[in-house]
């Protein structure tokens, strides 16, 4: 298990296991970095970054439940997805949430990814069972495998999900999830995709089609707001990119544009690949890498950073869809925006 000590807010906090749960007034952490004035619409001069939890050992996935108010999330090692309400704090929601083999998998044998469909189920990508799961929320049936497989060969450890309006899904498939070995037996596929999931007919699952084959690391996954676009960041840090890819009628893409990449990275000082990412309602990415939260315009200017200092892997809109959730590291945060999500 990592052990971390960063310093919020004058409070020396160490992760050594157990989950922390704070209390209002929240403690703070890092800062906003303001590159261009249009952010000032979007986050407001007084925001902090609050941290709701502490003490994980690598949070991911965040989704807003709008009907419970509370949000869902993984801690990937743990194989356990949490659920925070602003009353409660933080409890347990699922465990196991990815793997539910017997023996050792990997480090990271959890749910990574979540999001909500349109039929209000919770869509999960699990890395130690290496597929992509539906689980209705409201009590009536349980989990159901919607993908392990391309043409017969097992995913890696699918990573991030996003839900498109028409029934399809969109996810990622890394490496992240497999045990630490260059030539890895339980390997079956030959690179490390984008895949599509048809939408399902007469109940049974749709069919899966690889839709991008050509990115070293593809990671986090999130859909422009009139759908037209998918975006894929990438996590490699040889090859760091935001890329843009357009939707074709018959859920295919086309060809890739590169938003943002190593040189952006590169003016404001930061190092590493991209991880998990949303889009606000005006079009705006919240890309996260860096040890924080990258604001891009759609056409992938930089508007400004949202540093918390620690490894950050993904963010979701919630309450009224002007809260950033965003999970990173050990912690729990949010920060109170202008922009809206949806």
């Amino acid at each position: 298990m990592k052990r971390h000590v960063i310093l919020l807010s004058g409070l020396l906090l160490a992760a050594t296991g157990p989950v922390v749960a704070q209390t209002a007034p929240f403690p703070t952490i890092g800062q906003v970095v303001r590159v261009d004035p249009r952010l000032d619409k979007l986050i407001p001069a007084d925001a902090k970054v609050e941290v709701l939890a502490s003490g994980f050992v690598w949070t991911e996935g965040p989704i807003w439940m709008k009907d419970q108010a509370c949000l869902l999330f993984s801690d990937v090692p743990q194989n356990t997805i949490y659920k925070w309400t602003d009353k409660e704090g933080v409890t347990p929601f699922l465990k196991p949430s990815g793997y539910t083999g017997v023996g050792p998998y990997s480090d990271e044998p959890g749910s990574n990814g979540l999001t909500i469909d349109r039929q209000g189920r919770l869509i999960a990508c699990e890395h130690g069972d290496r597929r992509v799961t539906a689980m209705p929320l409201n009590g009536s049936g349980g989990k159901r495998t919607l993908a392990d497989n391309f043409n017969g060969k097992r995913f890696n450890s699918p990573n991030d999900v996003v839900a498109h309006s028409s029934g399809s899904y969109y996810f990622t498939d890394p490496p992240y999830g497999m045990p630490k070995k260059e030539k890895d037996p339980g390997r079956e596929t030959d690179g490390w995709g984008v895949y599509r999931i048809a939408p399902e007919r007469a109940g049974f699952p749709g069919a899966v089609s690889i839709v991008v084959s050509d990115l070293t690391r593809p990671n986090g996954i999130a859909l422009s707001p009139d759908e037209k676009i998918v975006y894929v960041a990438q996590s490699d840090p040889l090859r760091p990119v935001v890329m843009a890819y357009p939707l074709q009628a018959d859920g295919s893409v086309g060809k890739g544009r590169v938003v943002f990449g190593a040189e952006g990275m590169k003016k404001l000082g930061l190092e590493g690949g991209f991880d998990g990412m949303k889009v606000d309602r005006d079009g705006n990415l919240y890309v996260t890498g860096g040890g924080g939260v990258l604001v891009l315009s759609a056409s992938g200017n930089t508007l400004g950073f949202i540093k918390i200092g620690a490894a950050t892997a993904n963010c979701a809109w919630g309450d009224d869809g002007s809260t950033l959730y965003i999970t990173s590291d050990m912690y729990l945060c949010r920060i109170r925006t202008f922009a809206k999500g949806w």
